[in-house]
């Protein structure tokens, strides 16, 4: 189906979904059922990839361009997010997600099938750019065709989504990896959703096909953002944020490579990079961000703030385990595995309608939960200090991420005007996606300054790491945490905000 498809479609007449209506009841079970497949693909194509990289990388004889197939995905995707955010909005978000599961399992086949590394780095770059685009037009769905009192349900689903994931996919991509080759690990993958999608599909064109008037059929926009459903001239894509996501992609790529090497000329392209990103970064986000303005700019802000301290963090984990306590890589990926469930766990408790008059509170607790749990961590450098120390508190540091994570989500489709929740849900990711990277540099440049190995964006290798270079990395990012749980006291806003340059 094509976005002009999309857009002169008119919704079919369909019952109106009653109060008793959640989001598996009748009115909305295939809609959901259909995304939340599409979150699970994500999530089993993110937690399978790095047990089949390595493997993939030695075959292709392309280990010396490890790193750039994560950097390949992650800058395409930041394009990917400002252009779905402009398509979503201008077309509803119909087109922007089938291009991008589409984008999505192109980049799949292409790593699967491979002969050469740059082609499995162009495989992963196309991933990237359709991950890009399914991500931002997932979240314009829930806000178009889900009603204002289930949108926190169904932002608990896509958190729930990845509790199997984090548990089996590793496993599974280790036994396809091992006995059927690395190469099914991408091709198996698009297969998982093919059915649920197309479940969903027609569902999501039904409820979000009129962007005009800014209501889907699900009501999701809880009034507002239409002058009487007049019929408007279709926007224009805004030349200056395209240039600016090419900008912040660049300015992404070019900075991590400069993180890779620690010595003087790598200031060359730390230059240049951070050159093109900070210019990017202030005309994508909304105004007032980087100040922690009320409303629209905090929860933007709190949600890089706590995405990038916790993953920073959480990479070197199992390197610490491995290193300094001797753990086997399995044992050590185990020790973070029930942080999904507990994650999953932190998603529900913010999605009960009991808990919104709270939900400030919450998130506050969910940050201080974060910031205990990267502080608690490297306390297994002291030897008597028992390993499984790290998968109690990082299994509280995962339920603080779920309380946090999926309230950003609700309060930013709160904030915004129908007709924005595109833009701003581009902004969310963008802020995500950045933090990760900018926090993740540092820890790794900190590390490696103080003898700890080398770092690529999520493969690290070391070399007689000191247990100083772990400390180095775990205690900045607490403290980068309790300024998220500051940021906390600034989310509420009463009114949608406009997304705004600067």
């Amino acid at each position: 189906m094509t976005a002009l498809d999309a857009r002169d479609a008119t919704p079919v007449p369909a019952a109106e979904p009653t109060d008793d209506d959640g989001v598996l009841g009748r009115a909305y079970r295939a809609l959901s059922v259909g995304i939340v497949s599409v979150v699970l693909l994500i999530a089993f194509e993110a937690t399978a990839v790095g047990t089949a990289m390595p493997v993939a990388a030695r075959e292709l004889d392309g280990v010396s361009l490890y790193a750039f197939a994560f950097s390949g995905y992650f800058t395409t995707s930041l394009f990917g997010m400002v252009f779905a955010g402009q398509w979503s909005d201008r077309d509803g978000p119909l087109a922007s997600l089938t291009a991008g599961i589409s984008a999505f399992a192109v980049g799949l086949l292409l790593c699967g099938t491979a002969s050469a590394m740059w082609l499995f780095i162009l495989g992963r770059a196309v991933q990237g750019l359709g991950g890009g685009l399914v991500i931002v037009a997932l979240y314009v769905v829930v806000g178009r065709a889900y009603p204002a009192r289930l949108r926190p349900s169904i932002m608990a689903a896509f958190a729930a989504s990845w509790v199997i994931p984090s548990v089996v996919g590793p496993l599974a991509a280790g036994a396809v990896t091992e006995h059927l080759g690395w190469r099914w690990v991408f091709i198996g993958i698009p297969v998982l959703v093919v059915l649920p999608l197309a479940l969903a599909l027609p569902q999501i064109r039904r409820r979000t096909a009129r962007p005009e008037d800014g209501r889907g059929e699900g009501g999701g926009s809880d009034g507002g953002g239409s002058d009487g459903g007049v019929e408007k001239g279709r926007a224009r894509f805004d030349r200056r944020r395209i240039r600016l996501a090419l900008g912040i992609s660049c300015g992404a790529g070019i900075l991590q490579y400069a993180a890779q090497d620690l010595t003087w000329f790598s200031l060359v392209p730390a230059v240049a990079g951070a050159a093109l990103l900070v210019p990017a970064v202030r005309g994508l986000l909304p105004r007032g961000t980087y100040r922690a303005a009320r409303g629209l700019p905090s929860v933007v802000l709190l949600r890089g703030v706590a995405a990038g301290s916790f993953i920073a963090a959480e990479s070197f984990v199992p390197l610490m385990l491995v290193t300094q306590r001797g753990l086997s890589p399995t044992l050590a990926g185990f020790s973070l595995a029930a942080g999904g469930a507990t994650w999953a766990l932190g998603s529900y408790i913010q999605s009960r309608p009991r808990v919104e008059p709270y939900r400030e509170r919450l998130m506050f607790l969910g940050m201080l939960l974060v910031a205990a749990a990267i502080a608690a961590a490297p306390s297994v450098l002291i030897h008597a200090v028992p390993v499984w120390i790290v998968a109690v508190a990082w299994g509280f540091g995962c339920l603080g991420m779920g309380l946090v994570i999926a309230s950003t989500s609700v309060l930013l489709l709160h904030l915004s005007a129908p007709e924005e929740a595109g833009t701003n849900s581009a902004s969310l990711q963008i802020s995500d996606g950045l933090a990760n990277v900018v926090l993740l540099a540092a820890g790794g440049a900190a590390f490696a300054a103080l003898g700890g190995g080398a770092l690529s964006h999520t493969a690290i290798t070391t070399s007689g790491s000191h247990p100083a270079a772990f400390a180095a990395v775990f205690l900045p990012m607490a403290g980068v945490a309790l300024v998220g749980a500051w940021v906390t006291t600034r989310v509420r806003g009463d009114h949608p905000v406009s997304e705004g340059a600067g």
